[in-house]
Formats: C-alpha cells, structure tokens, sequence
C-alpha cells in the first residue's frame, strides 16, 4: 500500500446513502492514500437530495450536477465517466474509488486499470459481480458500517492515567 498515492473519489448519489456511508468511505480511501478529488454525482434539483448539503460542505465534497435529460437513462453516470477520463488523462492521481452499486461502471474500472490506476470499487452488497472483480479491490458499504460499529468507543477506553492512579490508592491502602 502506497500512502502517498493520490486518489479520486467519485460518488454515485444514486447509490449512496449519506448520512450512513460518506464518512467511511472516505476514511476508508484516506488509508490509501490521499483524497484528491472527491466528487458525488446526482441530480442536484431534486428534492430529495437537499439533505446531503452539510455533509457535502462538512466533507468537502464537490457536487457535480447532470440533469436526466431522458427517464430511463442515467446521465449521471455518463458524466462520472467523462470526468473519470478527464482525471485519468490530466495524470494528478494514481488511483481511483468508484462508489456505486451499479454494473454501468465496470468497463470504466477495466480501462482504469489498463491505465495501470489502482481501481476501488464501493458498493452493496447487490453490487453485480462483473464490477467486483473488475477493481483492485472491492469494499461492501455493509462490511465498512459493521467494521465501525465494532470498534471500541472512545469512552469505553480507560485513560493509562486512571489505571495508574488506581493501581496507586490500592498500593497506598
């Protein structure tokens, strides 16, 4: 693992739940290396999207707008390819995080890797298996909400200083 690899990150909102997954997946990322893009994909005008703003801002995420020009048709994932190419050719990463749970993008992360770009892929578990395999390395939101939901909280961690002070009034009775 290269921790000075710089990474883009681009984000199906289609695909994402914010208020469960943004947080770590980008935690995620950044242990790989350093998060130089980071773009969310949508639809921006439709209402239910207004609850992303704070994330996005608290994040520093960039949205990027696609209207849908045709019902059926999913533009957004049009533009996250276009722009996928775009950074690919401007040379500034060496990997990238695609985050969706949709087989539209497994091509995309083929040529990726073709590029010789380390390629992660984050979805459900629904995810088609044709992307799975086409990146590096897959990550289940899923597996990532149950990995944080096991760690220790903070608080239930006793400081070295309690311990010792402890340890000090049972010698010193």
């Amino acid at each position: 693992m290269e921790k000075d690899r710089r990474f883009a990150v681009l984000i199906d909102a289609d695909n994402v739940s914010s208020d469960r997954y943004i947080k770590l997946i980008l935690d995620e990322v950044s242990n790989e290396g350093i998060l130089t893009y980071k773009r969310i994909y949508a639809d921006w005008t439709k209402p239910s999207l207004s609850s992303w703003k704070n994330l996005l801002l608290a994040n520093s995420i960039t949205p990027i707008q696609q209207y849908a020009y045709t019902a059926g048709k999913n533009a957004t994932h049009s533009a996250m390819i276009i722009d996928a190419m775009d950074i690919l050719y401007s040379e500034h990463v060496e990997g990238f995080c695609i985050v969706s749970s949709n087989s539209d993008f497994t091509r995309l992360a083929v040529r990726l890797r073709e590029a010789g770009k380390y390629v992660i892929g984050m979805g459900d578990r629904k995810t088609p298996q044709p992307f799975v395999v086409a990146c590096n390395r897959f990550v289940y939101l899923e597996a990532l909400e149950k990995n944080k939901a096991s760690e220790i909280p903070l608080e239930a961690v006793t400081s070295l200083d309690v311990i010792k002070d402890a340890i000090k009034q049972i010698v010193d009775d």
